[in-house]
């Protein structure tokens, strides 16, 4: 470790989260169970033939209310995925709520309505839950933590980035970099000629819909901290391949585009909460497409890569073909870009 203290940039998502984490948390894990992928798959016992998927996620966001959702819609959506992730059936959430002294009963109402919304959207059970007060000035208004817990049938294959082989393609449900552009724009008071609003939504219904169509999708993703950047390094590390992405081909709105030039991120390194990655084999890409493309929320997904063997005498890695035919570095984010955006 570099520092002797937490810094913000160990909650980014980037290098110095996997730091810490490979540092602090893996090592000090119960057992092989603690993987890098977004959900635990864990098995009931011998006289089960299923097996479950597990997750849990805490939200602080700041501010709690921005164009697109609020903290409680993206508390749901944001376990919902990574539930969906292992391609479970997500089935049931738990919603702690730490509140701090003073903090307004009307905003608190809003976040309850639009925590029951996005369950409702995603068909999920709010099942339990837990209540703590703070005082005043040591709770920041509101966090929010989520627990979800999904279902996997006998049979159901096994995902995950460690399957992700050379060949196989990488595909995109949709746009990225709104959620961050759309955080730091409202935390910050800055004005674009058009709103930016968060993804954050429950994708659920179009990992299933993908896997039905593409029974061999070797895993899915979703790219919150970090961005797309560390989504495909995480991958490459876990399966020791190589990520080639096409920057033509991965789609990003013309105003977030625009507000990144401006404030100098690099696109791939921006948050989401409502976009999927998914990792096919070859003769699967059409059909996972076309799933994703008739979904809720992946009306514009594209293929933008695919996954290559390490050249000998190099390390897995993730690279950018650029507009110009050029070939750059996917660095996972260094530091702190956006914080606070979940």
């Amino acid at each position: 470790m570099t520092s002797p203290n937490i810094l913000l940039a160990h909650g980014s998502g980037g290098a110095m989260m996997h730091e810490l984490i490979e540092s602090f948390f893996a090592s000090y894990g119960s057992d092989e169970l603690l993987r890098a992928d977004d959900a635990a798959v864990l098995g009931l016992g011998a006289t089960c033939a299923s097996r479950i998927a597990f997750s849990t996620d805490t939200f602080v966001v700041t501010p709690h209310f921005f164009p697109g959702g609020d903290i409680g819609r993206l508390a749901v959506c944001g376990t919902v995925n990574d539930v969906a992730t292992s391609g479970a059936e997500v089935r049931w959430l738990s919603v702690g709520l730490v509140l701090e002294e003073g903090f307004a009963l009307e905003d608190l109402r809003r976040i309850c309505v639009s925590i029951a919304d996005a369950a409702k959207e995603a068909n999920v059970k709010i099942v339990t839950g837990d209540t703590k007060v703070v005082n005043r000035g040591h709770g920041d208004g509101i966090y929010i933590n989520t627990s979800g817990i999904g279902l996997l049938g006998h049979g159901a294959p096994v995902l995950g980035g460690a399957q992700c082989k050379p060949g196989d393609k990488v595909l995109l449900s949709g746009t990225i970099g709104d959620h961050g552009i759309a955080i730091v724009s409202t935390r910050e008071g800055l004005r674009f000629s058009t709103t930016i609003q968060s993804d954050a939504a429950p994708l659920n219904h179009l990992v299933s819909a993908v896997l039905a169509a593409a029974p061999h999708t070797r895993c899915f993703r979703d790219p919150t901290r970090g961005g797309l950047s560390s989504t495909v390094n995480e991958l490459s590390a876990q399966s020791g391949t190589v990520f080639e992405i096409e920057e033509a081909s991965v789609p990003v709105a013309d105003e977030v585009r625009g507000a990144c030039d401006m404030l100098g991120y690099d696109v791939f390194q921006v948050a989401n909460e409502g976009k999927m990655v998914a990792v096919v084999p070859p003769d699967e890409t059409e059909a996972a497409l076309a799933a994703m493309r008739g979904a809720r929320y992946g009306e514009q997904a594209a293929v933008i890569g695919e996954v290559c063997a390490v050249s000998e005498g190099s390390r897995p890695a993730a690279f950018v073909r650029t507009a110009f035919g050029s070939r750059r570095v996917l660095d996972m984010l260094a530091g702190e870009q956006l914080p606070r955006i979940c």
